[in-house]
């Protein structure tokens, strides 16, 4: 693990606020390193406001895509609300629908089977459109590139609004409006909303026109949060006041089907840590065994019961999905050492039998071990389908472009991509991929890195000092929780490994020549430093402070990130 400690910020600007904002020097040099120079830059991060969101209107096509909208409500012309099958997906399309309804519009669903249809706008969706007698169909989180798909629907007299936010190819879909602020020609201010985020901007854009007030739409902003923490996609800009006013609804009044997953998990706050970690999977989970349905149908739910019940069947669902995952990436592990890559600079591993629902999940976990751009790839049909997972810094998207010529389709963002080829193709693309990798990627960007913001002494840390480094939440790319360094710092007779087969670490630390400082540690896979610590040797940490809330008691506890003996 490579440590890196950001460089020192403009000493002019930690001064300057300092001064106009009454804080210490390391608030103020964790507010300079994240481009944060004046008094109302600070405000607008420390107070998120409504007022800040953008104008819908500025978003290329906006007007067309209410138009018409409108007009099929008016005219009673039913409207089917499209989706991919991830979380980005299934909340876009429950909010969609949820308003819509609200609306008295005649609206139906669909979902695309992850294995008969695959990924995006489908002509079987479509087929489902024209026999149904609909005539407008609203994708959401995808359809950026699905050109073909659009003039068929076209030529069957279906139109399409597309909401995206995924980078469009060199043309743009013929629909009657396509939403997506990656658009070369799209003036939108903001370019990093998710495709939940898309589709809440065309429901703002038309509650505006309606002239209705924003907050009848406000609680909506649940699933926008969800969405934004699930996608990975930066919490700065207007992602930021959306997802602190989406955790506000979850906090407060949430939805029955979000309520429901809460119930799991005793926590009296959730987090966009907690999001990503405990309820995105069970929301992910019947998308990649069963259905996206499930998870649609229980963002719909109105009723505490029936959510429950819908829930139950999640919890069912995502158990198999745990043990299928664990299964497959012992399997593929075993396959890395079996065909002699461990010194590859990529992994690409096949198997027929492995579920194409988990194979993305198993790529993030090959990355846990052997730390570089990974794609795994199963049967689907007559074609192998794999899911890709990049390392920071290496744009993945990039690689696969330039081993197109063994693809059939691809798509995804600099990190997670998805992509098809032919069985025949594997080995082709297989060394081809390794030869882009090794000719592009930074030897250092194969070393896992930390990156800290600032040594600390422990007795920076007060409780003031969390109160106002929570006030940094919500947390995320692009905002991630403060990582610090303390150095020369021992057990103090406390530690204990934790966990089932004891592969974590609790502590109680304190650091030498500083007195009167004492804080409980948890670092969680550090099991394995037990031993050193036992013996009251001085080691450096990298942690991120939070609270512990145990037994109605609320105390400040380090979260471990790495550590390492002191020399």
């Amino acid at each position: 693990m490579r440590w890196y400690l950001k460089q020192d910020p403009d000493e002019k600007t930690v001064a300057h606020l300092q001064e106009v904002l009454g804080v210490n020097a390391i608030i103020a040099r964790l507010l300079a390193q994240r481009d944060i120079s004046s008094y109302d830059e600070a405000k607008q991060f420390f107070r998120p406001s409504l007022a800040d969101l953008h104008d819908p209107f500025l978003m290329a096509d906006m007007a067309k895509a209410v138009h018409r909208i409108i007009q099929a409500i008016e005219t009673h012309q039913s409207i089917l609300v499209f989706g991919d099958y991830d979380v980005d997906g299934t909340t876009s399309v429950a909010l969609m629908y949820s308003y819509l309804r609200h609306l008295g519009a005649e609206v139906d669903t669909y979902i695309p089977d992850r294995y008969n249809e695959g990924y995006g706008i489908s002509y079987q969706g479509i087929d489902y459109a024209i026999q149904h007698g609909i005539k407008l169909i609203v994708a959401l989180d995808c359809g950026i590139k699905s050109i073909e798909h659009i003039e068929y629907a076209k030529r069957h007299g279906v139109d399409f609004i597309i909401c995206d936010h995924h980078l469009p190819g060199d043309s743009i879909p013929e629909a009657i409006a396509v939403l997506d602020p990656k658009r070369i020609d799209c003036a939108y201010p903001y370019k990093e909303l998710c495709g939940c985020g898309v589709g809440f901007k065309l429901i703002q854009a038309v509650h505006t026109t309606l002239g209705e007030p924003f907050e009848t739409i406000q609680p909506y902003l649940d699933l926008v949060a969800t969405a934004i923490a699930a996608d990975v996609v930066p919490i700065t800009g207007e992602n930021r006041v959306l997802a602190h006013y989406g955790l506000q609804v979850i906090n407060s009044n949430p939805r029955p089907g979000l309520k429901a997953l809460m119930q799991l998990y005793n926590l009296n706050t959730y987090t966009m840590s907690d999001i990503v970690f405990k309820l995105a999977p069970k929301i992910n989970a019947a998308g990649r065994i069963e259905h996206g349905n499930f998870t649609v149908h229980l963002l719909t739910e109105e009723t505490d019961e029936a959510a429950n019940k819908t829930v139950e069947k999640i919890v069912r669902i995502n158990e198999e999905r745990k043990s299928l995952d664990q299964g497959i990436t012992e399997e593929a592990l075993k396959q890395i050492v079996d065909k002699k890559l461990i010194n590859s600079k990529s992994t690409v591993v096949y198997s027929p039998s492995w579920h194409k629902g988990v194979i993305g999940i198993v790529a993030s976990r090959l990355i846990d071990t052997y730390y570089r751009p990974t794609i795994v790839f199963t049967d689907s049909g007559e074609h192998l389908a794999a899911s890709a997972r990049s390392v920071k810094n290496f744009d993945i998207y990039q690689a696969l472009e330039a081993c197109s010529e063994h693809l059939i389709q691809f798509g995804g963002h600099m990190y997670a991509a998805g992509l098809t080829i032919k069985k025949e193709n594997l080995e082709a693309f297989s060394q081809k991929f390794e030869e882009v990798v090794t000719n592009t990627i930074n030897e250092t960007d194969l070393i896992p890195e930390i990156e800290i913001d600032l040594k600390l002494k422990f007795s920076d840390i007060t409780d003031k000092f969390l109160r106002i480094l929570k006030q940094f939440e919500p947390f995320g790319p692009g905002n991630p929780s403060p990582c610090f360094l303390s150095k020369d710092v021992f057990d103090t007779g406390y530690a204990k490994q934790a966990g089932g087969q004891g592969e974590h670490l609790k502590m109680t630390l304190k650091q030498r020549r500083v007195t009167g400082f004492k804080f409980s540690a948890i670092g969680f896979n550090l099991g394995n430093q037990y031993e050193g610590v036992r013996e009251k040797r001085s080691f450096d940490v990298i942690y991120s402070i939070e609270e512990n809330n145990w037994r109605n008691k609320t105390t400040i506890q380090l979260q471990i990130k790495d550590m390492q003996l002191s020399w």
